[in-house]
């Protein structure tokens, strides 16, 4: 996939690595070396793959703005596999999709008739929380100021990983919201269920086990991959499109909580630029790009992804 120097993003200062398009931060370290290593394991079969099927096989011409996705990102890995030609503007372009790393933005205009994400600028804890209440009638958020017993007190940024748990009642602190807090507790660790949607359908779900002490670290111990049909309830998949379709979610990836007391589901963040687990094996993470770029290539010619991924 063309595109401006990816690695141009990095800036390298005083043994720490700066992200200048999200303005993380990171020790650049033993971990971080080995994350790279992880992510080049899955990067570099994804780009000989991605460089044969556009010689062979080239894809449709996508415009994403406001910048192309870099290749740490599934969508940018997705696009890579498929073969997505890069345009440089909407009229040399097949489809567009709306793609900036931020939490609330107001994306560019676009008139092309097959346009994606671009009605999804505010994926913030609040605003999910709320579409979440409306579309599965019943709540996430809590009241700090009265709830009784622990609650989940997080940022409105997305990735911030900025979690923790509180006591209630407690005054309610500046730009923090309140939750529940979902018990997905199996043995020693908790349970995500991280589910990549395309064209606003669950496509695969990863079940990421972390620590319970690091329950909203940016950090997983396992990842297996699995299909969410064998995960969610058909009733439970619909309710998952229902919630897409609130979102004017075309592409990302949704955090999904199963409460061990009441089996109920409990969509916590919505990330349109989802990134890969690397704790997940060599095999899963081809298997799940390639499963990825076939329903992206579906979204854009179309059709229904549904049933098709």
């Amino acid at each position: 996939m063309a595109g401006t120097l990816w690695t141009s993003d990095f800036h390298f200062e005083g043994g720490r690595v700066k992200v200048r398009t999200t303005g993380a931060d990171l020790a650049l370290d033993r971990a971080l070396l080995g994350d790279v290593g992880l992510w080049l394991a899955y990067y570099v079969p994804v780009r000989l793959k991605g460089l044969v099927t556009a010689v062979a096989r080239p894809g449709p011409k996508i415009w994403f703005a406001p910048d192309a996705p870099r290749p740490w990102y599934l969508l940018g890995l997705a696009a890579c596999w498929a073969g997505v030609r890069v345009a440089r503007s909407p009229g040399e372009a097949d489809a567009a999709v709306y793609f900036e790393d931020v939490t609330i933005a107001a994306p560019p205009a676009c008139d092309l008739p097959r346009r994606y994400n671009f009605a999804c600028g505010d994926v913030s804890k609040s605003r999910v929380a709320a579409v979440f209440e409306q579309v599965f009638g019943y709540a996430l958020t809590i009241d700090p100021t009265t709830w009784q017993g622990l609650a989940v007190e997080k940022g409105e940024g997305n990735g911030a990983h900025d979690g923790r748990i509180v006591q209630c009642p407690c005054p309610a602190a500046p730009g923090r919201v309140y939750q529940r807090v979902v018990d997905t507790v199996e043995g020693d660790h908790v349970v995500d269920l991280r589910t990549p949607c395309v064209g606003g359908a669950p496509v695969l779900t990863f079940i990421k086990r972390r620590p319970v002490q690091d329950r909203f670290a940016n950090y997983n111990a396992s990842v297996s991959l699995h299909r969410p049909q064998d995960l969610f309830s058909p009733a439970e998949l619909a309710t998952i499109e229902r919630f897409c379709a609130a979102m004017s979610l075309d592409w990302g990836g949704l955090d999904i909580l199963r409460d061990r007391a009441d089996g109920r589901l409990y969509v916590v963040d919505v990330n349109k630029t989802d990134m890969p687990p690397l704790r997940l094996p060599w095999r899963g993470k081809m298997e799940a790009i390639a499963r990825l770029a076939k329903a992206f290539l579906v979204m854009i010619d179309g059709e229904s992804v549904k049933g098709r991924a």
